[in-house]
């Protein structure tokens, strides 16, 4: 079991919850930050999907379900969110205190800002712009149960801090990068036109290190969201069609109205 410095984020809550994947530790919900809805979730051959408005600001809301605390390790286009490397359940990752939430808007910069999350092209997104496009289009986290109590001073934190960023301390090599396509591998038409994570405008998201060590080497659980296009998900048959106008009735019933005008 490794050892991890961990950082404690304030971090703003997006109000009342509604899940978009539900595990036993923790459920995971989309923010669209632009309109301050969440997304609805679409279950398709098993998988979870959200519709991203391109240009939208969003954010991943991560709630603790359990009395312990969590390491929540989150990828987005297959990159981890907190460091920028390619994405392992190995590493760093954002903790959360007994049934808190925290809303995370952006890859952090910082200890005191991330850049913004928001829906964009496949070309302008930040696994396109840092040669790593195999993974656009998903959202995972990967859940950790804490195998020591916390410390007692970890304990009297204040109940409207969120949630918490863990960082490697032990000396451990980062994840190694994914080999960069070869240039003559174009992408094709489709490909082109799939939803990204952009990498947005700075936001104020203050953070700290605290203390944790994992109860196992592997995930307790991993959560799993996929996004796209709204036209996307309605072309591959993951949004239903809307429904069609009802058939005109003959005798819809009652009496006869004076006519406008």
């Amino acid at each position: 079991m490794k050892k991890l410095a961990t950082l404690f984020a304030a971090l703003p809550l997006a109000g009342c919850l509604s899940l978009a994947d539900a595990g036993a530790l923790l459920d995971v919900s989309i923010i669209d930050r632009s309109t301050g809805q969440q997304l609805p979730v679409y279950r398709h051959h098993g998988q979870l999907y959200v519709a991203g408005t391109p240009g939208n600001r969003y954010a991943v809301v991560m709630r603790n379900k359990s009395p312990g605390r969590l390491l929540t390790v989150l990828s987005v286009d297959g990159i981890n969110a907190l460091n920028g490397q390619t994405a392992t359940t190995a590493q760093s990752g954002y903790v959360l205190s007994p049934w808190q939430a925290a809303e995370i808007a952006g890859w952090r910069k910082s200890m005191d800002e991330v850049a913004a999350f928001y829906f964009t092209s496949l070309a302008d997104s930040y696994a396109g712009r840092t040669d790593r496009p195999q993974n656009v289009g998903v959202i995972g986290v990967a859940a950790y149960r804490e195998a020591l109590p916390a410390p007692a001073a970890e304990l009297n934190m204040p109940s409207r801090q969120a949630g918490e960023v863990g960082g490697e301390r032990d000396g451990s090599r980062p994840a190694a990068k994914a080999a960069a396509p070869s240039r003559d591998q174009a992408l094709n038409e489709r490909a082109e036109q799939r939803l990204g994570t952009g990498h947005g405008e700075r936001i104020e998201a203050p953070t700290r290190y605290t203390a944790f060590r994992r109860a196992s080497d592997a995930p307790f659980e991993i959560l799993t969201i996929r996004y796209d296009s709204r036209a996307n998900l309605l072309a591959q048959g993951i949004i239903p069609p809307a429904a069609r106008r009802s058939t005109p009735e003959p005798f819809p019933g009652g009496f006869v109205p004076d006519p406008r005008g």
